[in-house]
């Protein structure tokens, strides 16, 4: 009898899930414990009226275990139109070669994989810097906004910064995916403490293992963590080998570990990682602040929103010649030694949440009042706040 091939078990997974009413399901490009994620292509790719891109990703799931994309879905509805987060084009019940509901959403197609690939591929001890500025700045914009909408990520790292084609075709936007942990910030001082710790052990922030607590600059830890990675093209605790995942939060516990900062990084780069990777949330800088650092001048202030090349239908014109299959979207994959990852029940629904005046959420519409997530005054004393900051690394 001949035995099946890993290629035959994802075709016949493929077509179990069967296509949807205006869409056609395509290849498996990744699969972990929440679902399914495939390549799909519009029925009407050129139609005047169509409701999807001519390519995309789709994640699916049996609809009776569905929670966690449908949660992920409503979150991502928060950020649309935000050009540094991957995008949501809808959702569809379909049925499953069993006659079973499957709950499907679709997702803006990165063609480019992810950071972690990137950084993987580049045959050297990590990105050249003018390229980890570039990717820095569009993770810090998409950051800006999800804090702005009155959000924690949770979980940025690498493989949840996809890289989507821009307008000239010969390079990439980085963009934040997968807010399957994502969170509601909750900066009241009655707040409850979060009864799980979301995220992946080697860029959690020391006030997540200490006490359980992330918040927006939670975010901000393990956006330093992913920009030392891209310069060195390792993980911030790869001290010692062998680490397991104990032993890394033992070290983000330790009041006296930081990150090692390698030499042959710019002084401005230098600076930068300093102001994100520091121990007490209080001291360290926020996304608006790092925005106006001087590691990141001389770029544009925003990428340009029309970096799309838009086709007649107002989506994405993504080149479908030579795509490679094996790009996955998501980071679907977990190890129970390298990450921490509970369920919870917390809603997200938009109803009002108990305050204390720093941070407001209310039905219909959102508004943030954070001294994490935002800052008052104006972008000149942050750039003096940035340039000559007298907090110690380490604090």
């Amino acid at each position: 009898m001949k035995r099946k091939t890993e290629e035959d078990v994802e075709e016949e997974q493929r077509r179990m899930w069967n296509h949807g009413g205006k869409w056609l399901r395509g290849p498996l490009i990744g699969k972990g414990s929440f679902g399914s994620v495939f390549l799909a292509t519009s029925k009407k790719p050129r139609s005047q009226v169509s409701f999807f891109p001519p390519i995309m990703a789709v994640k699916s799931a049996e609809f009776s275990a569905s929670g966690s994309i449908q949660k992920e879905k409503e979150i991502l509805d928060k950020f649309q139109g935000c050009p540094y987060v991957i995008q949501s084009y809808g959702e569809e019940v379909t049925t499953n070669s069993k006659g079973e509901m499957v709950y499907n959403m679709f997702l803006e197609y990165a063609s480019g994989g992810t950071l972690a690939d990137h950084i993987k591929n580049s045959g050297g001890p990590g990105l050249d810097e003018s390229v980890v500025k570039k990717y820095t700045k569009f993770i810090l914009e998409g950051i800006h906004h999800i804090h702005e909408c009155g959000y924690v990520h949770c979980d940025l790292k690498p493989e949840n910064i996809l890289l989507v084609p821009s307008s000239n075709g010969t390079d990439f936007v980085a963009k934040i995916g997968d807010f399957g942990l994502a969170k509601r910030g909750r900066q009241s001082q009655c707040r409850r403490l979060d009864p799980s710790l979301r995220g992946t052990c080697v860029y959690l922030a020391p006030e997540a293992v200490i006490d359980n607590v992330q918040e927006p600059p939670s975010d901000i830890w393990a956006l330093g963590c992913v920009v030392l990675e891209m310069l060195t093209g390792k993980h911030p605790w790869d001290t010692k080998p062998d680490l397991n995942g104990e032993d890394i939060l033992r070290l983000i516990g330790d009041k006296f570990e930081l990150p090692k900062i390698p030499n042959g990084i710019s002084k401005e780069g230098k600076e930068f990682l300093k102001g994100c990777l520091v121990r007490k949330p209080m001291y360290r800088l926020t996304a608006e602040m790092l925005l106006d650092h001087t590691f990141l001048a001389g770029l544009d202030d925003k990428a340009d929103q029309n970096e799309w090349k838009r086709d007649s239908s107002g989506f994405s014109t993504i080149e479908t010649e030579n795509l490679s299959f094996s790009l996955v979207c998501d980071d679907w994959e977990y190890s129970s030694e390298e990450e921490i990852f509970f369920s919870d029940d917390e809603d997200d629904d938009g109803e009002e949440v108990e305050s204390s005046g720093e941070f407001t959420v209310e039905k219909g519409q959102e508004r943030s009042k954070s001294s994490f997530a935002t800052c008052d005054g104006d972008r000149a004393l942050m750039r003096t706040l940035t340039q000559v900051s007298t907090v110690p690394a380490g604090v």
